[in-house]
């Protein structure tokens, strides 16, 4: 099916804020890249600013995340060491689709406070206080040993987050490092961090 012209300009104009900046985006140049003639003024029709553009790009991709969050959290396999894997592959593969969300979000959002304040909330929400309450249950249950699973989350989750944006902004992995090398160290490391061997071996 044939993306609508609105879903175009979402689209091309979120790609153009990722590549050459918000302030360096005109809205001629969106226009032109969805191939609608520069001064038509088309973009107007489905939105009343550049800034409301930039705004609905965001939500659109909150909304995804959120959604994708369900999703990985929902299906998480029972044994805690084979959900850390699902974990680390669904935070990668969910921004591995977002690369120019997250190149926005680090380089031109400071400039909206309120719209910052917006995507960090729905982010906190949808991925760090999920991942919280997964890492709270299984504590209960006396699969893993945690103390502070709110501050164990953001620790698990940054290191995995700082791979991926790393990556969309400079083109590199930290230490060079192989993203499958990375990952089977981050669950090893996790492992450790949250007594998973003492916790099993106690079963």
């Amino acid at each position: 099916m044939t993306a609508s012209t609105h879903d175009r300009l979402v689209e091309e104009g979120m790609r153009l804020f990722a590549a050459q900046g918000y302030r360096a985006t005109t809205v001629a140049d969106i226009q032109h890249a969805c191939g609608l003639a520069a001064g038509s003024g088309a973009l107007y029709k489905h939105f009343t600013s550049k800034q409301d553009l930039l705004e609905q790009g965001m939500r659109r991709f909150l909304a995804d995340l959120e959604a994708s969050g369900r999703r990985v959290l929902d299906t998480l396999p029972s044994e805690p060491r084979a959900a850390l894997g699902a974990i680390c592959d669904g935070v990668w593969s969910t921004m591995a689709g977002q690369s120019a969300a997250n190149r926005i979000i680090l380089r031109d959002l400071e400039q909206f406070p309120e719209l910052l304040d917006e995507v960090w909330t729905r982010l906190v929400g949808a991925v760090y206080a999920e991942l919280t309450d997964w890492l709270r249950a299984q504590r209960d249950h006396g699969n893993l040993e945690v103390v502070d699973p709110q501050a164990t989350a953001a620790v698990l989750l940054s290191s995995l987050t700082y791979h991926r944006l790393l990556g969309d902004l400079i083109g590199r992995a930290p230490g060079d490092v192989e993203p499958e090398t990375f990952a089977n160290a981050w669950i090893d490391h996790a492992v450790a961090t949250l007594g998973l061997a003492r916790a099993v071996g106690h079963e």
